[in-house]
């Protein structure tokens, strides 16, 4: 697919514009977003080499990009440091869970990882539904354990709930994909999407395309384009595929919203990079997981 093929390529060789300082450190002041972003393309090439044959060309870059976000965390030092220092944070579990199923190992912080989600205190923290589906998931694919309800913590996501269609804006829409992503483990096991969801879902995310395709936000088209690769029998929509490929940047990347930059001025590398570094990234994760559930599906 030419769109994941162009997104990888500009991720792999802006990837300058996403480093860490020398000498971070777990605190990660001023930071925070590079520090995100890096496992945002880890789970990106994650995606890339589970496609495996329907991506064969792209395996290689992938894999040198994981490279790259493994270095920039220390190794995995710098996910030990944050979760040591900051017992009640996630995000070093969540993050490490995709370098990990990756071949990306580091025993330290899957020991400290292991002891500190035991602790009440890290099992009370205050967030978002669809974020304690996030630890779960990820805890869930390091065979790490885990005491998690999964029907209770599914109801209580603003997609658990079956709302009234109408009623879905940004920030809904958003929980909404990540929910789906994580009962769904990425596209992993789209049977665990519970049945009455799958045809929530089917109903209503054909009208939900429409409307943002119509809007030209590109990033939550490319997440529900994924969300539908996630479903047990997705349905692929190719007006909105065909609609994020024509907003493609003749460079690779993918414009949040609106049309790209024009291609025929001087640009900003790393402005641009920082402005649709995500779009890009969630674009990419979107195409391989779906050609990798159409190769999984067979002709």
């Amino acid at each position: 697919m030419p769109l994941v093929r162009g997104a990888l390529a500009w991720l792999h060789r802006n990837r300058r514009y996403g480093t860490l300082p020398p000498g971070i450190t777990a605190d990660v002041k001023g930071h925070g977003e590079t520090y995100k972003a890096i496992g945002e393309v880890g789970l990106v090439c994650r995606m890339v080499l589970l496609a495996g044959a329907a991506l064969p060309a792209e395996q290689a870059r992938a894999r040198r990009l994981l490279d790259f976000c493994w270095a920039q965390l220390g190794y995995g030092d710098l996910l030990f440091e944050r979760q040591l220092r900051h017992t009640l944070v996630t995000d070093p579990v969540e993050i490490y869970a995709h370098l990990a199923a990756a071949g990306y190992r580091h025993q330290k912080l899957e020991e400290l990882a292991a002891h500190c989600h035991r602790l009440r205190g890290v099992q009370a923290v205050e967030q978002y539904p669809n974020r304690r589906l996030a630890v779960a998931n990820a805890l869930r694919r390091l065979r790490l354990p885990s005491s998690q309800d999964w029907n209770a913590l599914t109801d209580r996501t603003w997609l658990g709930h079956t709302p009234e269609p109408w009623t879905l804006d940004w920030d809904a829409a958003y929980c909404l994909t990540h929910t789906v992503y994580h009962l769904a483990d990425w596209g992993c096991r789209p049977d665990g999407i519970p049945p009455h969801l799958v045809d929530y879902l089917h109903r209503w995310l054909p009208v939900w395309l429409d409307v943002w395709t119509e809007t030209r936000h590109w990033d939550l088209v490319g997440e529900l384009v994924a969300v539908d690769a996630c479903l047990p029998e997705p349905h692929y929509p190719l007006a909105a595929w065909r609609a994020l490929a024509a907003a493609q940047h003749a460079t690779g990347y993918v414009p949040c919203e609106g049309t790209p930059e024009p291609q025929d001025e001087p640009q900003d590398e790393a402005k641009v990079f920082r402005r649709h570094r995500h779009t890009t990234c969630v674009t990419a994760m979107a195409g391989a997981l779906a050609l990798r559930r159409a190769s999984d599906a067979g002709p």
